[in-house]
This record gives C-alpha cells, sequence and structure tokens, in this order.
C-alpha cells in the first residue's frame, strides 16, 4: 500500500497532471572526509546523517571540484567553475573576485518558478567585495551566516573583523556558528512552512573545516578529558583560528570529531522541523561535502579512497551524498552508481521545478531525474573533474601534470568500479579508452574564463572592512 501512495504521488512528476512543487533544501558541509559518516563506516558517530542515508537514496559515485568556491560556483550555476574563472582556488578576504553576474543562480531561477522564500543560510564564499556578488543580489531573499571562508567558530572574525550577517547587516548574534546556522534554519522552517508556496533553502555549514574548534559538551561525547592538555598550534588544518586554543580537544582529530558530530546535531533538528511542520513528505532533501578530507589522514578520513582536498583522486573530489523526497518516492532501500555531481544539481531542480525556458547559458551538468525517478538505469556521460582528470562511465583519467605531486609519472586509467582506491593503472592494457578520454579532457581543459581570480595576495592596501559589511555597489 505504501508503494501504491507513492506511485500515485509520483505520477504528476512523470506529466501526468501538475504537481505541487517540493521544498528544496539543500545541505553542504566543508571539507568532510568520505570515510567521516557512519554510513560509510567511520568511527565518528553521524546518528543523523546515517538515518537520512537509511531513508533516502545513497549517492555513491556523487563527484564535486576539489576545493570550495569551485564547488559553490558549479552548485550555483550548473557549469563547471572555469568557465566563471575559478578552478583550483577559494576566494580569499582581499580579494575583488566574484562569480560573474551574467551567470544565473540556482535560486534566481527558482524565483521563476514561485519559490518565494529562499534562504541562504552559512557560508558563502563566492564573493563579498561589492554588493553585485552579495546573496540577495544572486536570488536569495534572505541571507545569514558568513561571506569569507574559515571563520573563527566563537568570535566569528576573519581577519580581525566579525564576519557574521542577518541580509544586508552585520549580526551581533553570539554563540557556536554551527549552532547558529542550525537555529535559523530551523526559524526559517518553522516560517516558511505557514505559506502555501514552496521555499528553498541552502545550509552551507561551515563544519568541519578549520579551524578546529568544538563546543565542550561535544568535545566530550568524542573523549574529551580536561584534566590533560588541549592541542597546541595550526595542526591539523586549524587554519585562520583568531581565539587562540579555544575550543580545542586533547587532540586535533578529537575536535574535527566533536565538530561532525555537532553538525549532524544540527541536521537532525533540520529535519525534525520538517516532520514537526508535516512538511517532510514533499521536502526535497540533498546532502553532500563540497569536497574531499583536508590534510593527510591525521585528522580528517578519506575511508578507502585516495587522496585528499585540492586533488582530483578520488579522496578528492568524491563525496558523501543522499537525497531524500518521499513524495515522489526518493526514499530508503536503494543506493545509485550513476555518475552524477554538484553540477548536476540545478538542472535537476530546473526539471523538478518544471521550467520549460532555456538557461540563459548552456549547463555542464545534467538533470538526474531520469535516474531518481527509475525512469532509466543509467545515463552515460562524461564528467569533467578538473585539470586534466575526467570520468566516463567506469573509467577515470588523470594526466601526468595533476599528479607530479602524488609522486607518480605518465597518466593513469582507473577502472571505478571495482578499484575505487585508485591502485591499478589500466592505460596500457586500454589504449584506446584512455586516447578516447584524452581527447575528450582536453577542450575543458582549454577553458577560460572572461574574467580569472588573482591567487596572489593579500593585495596591496587592502584594509579590512568594519564587520565585513558591504558598502560598495561595483
Amino acid at each position: 500500500m505504501k508503494k501504491l501512495i507513492y506511485f500515485l504521488l509520483l505520477l504528476p512528476l512523470l506529466g501526468f497532471g501538475q504537481a505541487k512543487k517540493p521544498n528544496i533544501i539543500i545541505i553542504l558541509a566543508d571539507d568532510l572526509g568520505w570515510g567521516d559518516v557512519g554510513f560509510h563506516g567511520s568511527s565518528i558517530k553521524t546518528p543523523s546523517i546515517d538515518q537520512l542515508a537509511k531513508d533516502g537514496i545513497v549517492l555513491n559515485r556523487y563527484y564535486t571540484a576539489p576545493i570550495c568556491s569551485p564547488t559553490r560556483a558549479g552548485l550555483m550555476t550548473g557549469r563547471y567553475p572555469n568557465r566563471v574563472g575559478i578552478r583550483e582556488t577559494t576566494i580569499p578576504p582581499w580579494s575583488d573576485f566574484g562569480v560573474d553576474v551574467s551567470e544565473q543562480f540556482l535560486p534566481q531561477m527558482l524565483a521563476e518558478a514561485g519559490y518565494k522564500n529562499r534562504a541562504m543560510i552559512g557560508k558563502w564564499h563566492l564573493g563579498h567585495a561589492t554588493l553585485q556578488y552579495h546573496p540577495m543580489r544572486r536570488g536569495f531573499t534572505h541571507f545569514y551566516g558568513h561571506l569569507n571562508g574559515a571563520i573563527d567558530y566563537f568570535t566569528h572574525k576573519r581577519e580581525g573583523e566579525v564576519d557574521w550577517h542577518n541580509d544586508y547587516e552585520p549580526s551581533k548574534d553570539k554563540g557556536y556558528a554551527t549552532n547558529l546556522l542550525t537555529d535559523e534554519a530551523v526559524k526559517c522552517i518553522k516560517q516558511y512552512s505557514k505559506d502555501s508556496a514552496p521555499f528553498m533553502m541552502y545550509v552551507a555549514y561551515n563544519a568541519p573545516h578549520g579551524p578546529l574548534q568544538a563546543p565542550e559538551e561535544d568535545l566530550k561525547q568524542n573523549g574529551f578529558d580536561p584534566s590533560k592538555p588541549r592541542f597546541k598550534g595550526t595542526e591539523g588544518g586549524d587554519e585562520g583560528a583568531e581565539s587562540g586554543d579555544r575550543g580545542h580537544g586533547n587532540s586535533p582529530r578529537q575536535t574535527y570529531a566533536a565538530m561532525v558530530t555537532n553538525m549532524d546535531k544540527g541536521i537532525g533538528k533540520i529535519l525534525q522541523a520538517l516532520k514537526d511542520q508535516k512538511i517532510d513528505e514533499n521536502t526535497l532533501v540533498l546532502f553532500h561535502s563540497d569536497n574531499g578530507a583536508a590534510g593527510n589522514g591525521a585528522v580528517a578520513s578519506h575511508g578507502e579512497l585516495r587522496g585528499y582536498k585540492f586533488d582530483e583522486w578520488e579522496g578528492g573530489v568524491r563525496s558523501p551524498a543522499v537525497i531524500k523526497w518521499p513524495a515522489a518516492g526518493l526514499v530508503g532501500g536503494r543506493q545509485l552508481e550513476q555518475v552524477m555531481g554538484y553540477v548536476d544539481v540545478f538542472p535537476t531542480l530546473k526539471e523538478i521545478a518544471g521550467i520549460k525556458t532555456p538557461s540563459k547559458k548552456p549547463f555542464d551538468g545534467i538533470s538526474m531525474w531520469p535516474v531518481l525517478s527509475g525512469k532509466t538505469n543509467n545515463i552515460d556521460r562524461e564528467f569533467y573533474l578538473g585539470h586534466g582528470a575526467i570520468i566516463k562511465g567506469d573509467w577515470k583519467l588523470i594526466v601526468d601534470n595533476n599528479i607530479g605531486k602524488m609522486k607518480m609519472k605518465g597518466d593513469v586509467l582507473f577502472n571505478i568500479p571495482p578499484d575505487h582506491s585508485e591502485k591499478n593503472n589500466l592505460k596500457d592494457a586500454n589504449l584506446e579508452i584512455y586516447n578516447k578520454l584524452k581527447a575528450a579532457v582536453a577542450p575543458y581543459d582549454s577553458i577560460k574564463a572572461p574574467r580569472e581570480i588573482l591567487t596572489k595576495g593579500p593585495k596591496k592596501g587592502f584594509k579590512v572592512p568594519k564587520n565585513w559589511k558591504i558598502t560598495k555597489e561595483k
């Protein structure tokens, strides 16, 4: 009977009538490793994420860029980030770079589809120098969070100034950043659920990205002993901390685990809020990380995969990911092996929202709705990972210029699956496939944006704005 109900609810989405559009919540973790969720065997307890994986569909081959700002750009545009001038770095505090305003962002499209409330909660990192790059100029109706990355979790400071905002104004809210973002998301769910129009929320947690800081409660849950010393220094990804050892546990790994624990609790509160408002059935929830684990394995884990953040190895670009939408049949008991990822989110939601008008610029991503809905088992496609790395079906190529830092010479070709750990170079035994992928990746590598981000800094003469308030129009 339950399956029949789901099927009847699914009929409008398959073209038999007009469906009520779902609420959409995208939850993005920051630097969460493949091996740091319970459903991938982590020692870190993630009951909320694990329950989401049980209730939803696990996207086992979901790919991102190997670093955060590029992933966020691709998520918002449906286009590879090198098309907008950012591929291998983030947007630093002193940069005047932002994703070009000629690019259509996801919430701008959803506005056309009747999504009245569209909230951006958390880490923006797509431009902050002028108001044209502000989230509320890119289609969001509400912004709560921070413009930069790597803020202090307790003081909310970056470069000595507090970077915490409510819409266009600085916010004086106090507390641990992850908790504040969760509370705001829950508040918005309660508010938006009163409206008959569907809503969209993009909850971009800064956790568990450095600086490594966690609340005492979560540290204790992960074995913290107050009688023992707290860890010191910048080891383990403790970048940007501006409050000494506040929030440090006995070790970087313990502190990282506590940050994941705290974020997991927050995700649980968001999911519970949907149930409390009786809107969980027709809310699409997508969860994934922006890239792989940071560091070298001392703190975060890539699990069975190879490589870390900044690498195009699986451990740098393959993310734990889950999608759930009960009203459309996206429920537990399935694991998809379809190659998909961050640039597919925009075109997939465009189809779900029922928008027929062409996008302003061509997507690199494609709609995954045919696979998610079960209309087709697989879509054969190319997925560009950056810097000479590309996937087509079960084959993955990484060219030499990307792997020199991994102490390997020559191009490598892997068959994934079964070789998820990328141990066996099959190039010589599969030269035809290798040559096809080598030719396929070249056009992507040659993409040049009208404007590229400058990676050198800090910018000469740069002065941190008071409370990171944006005042310049352009």
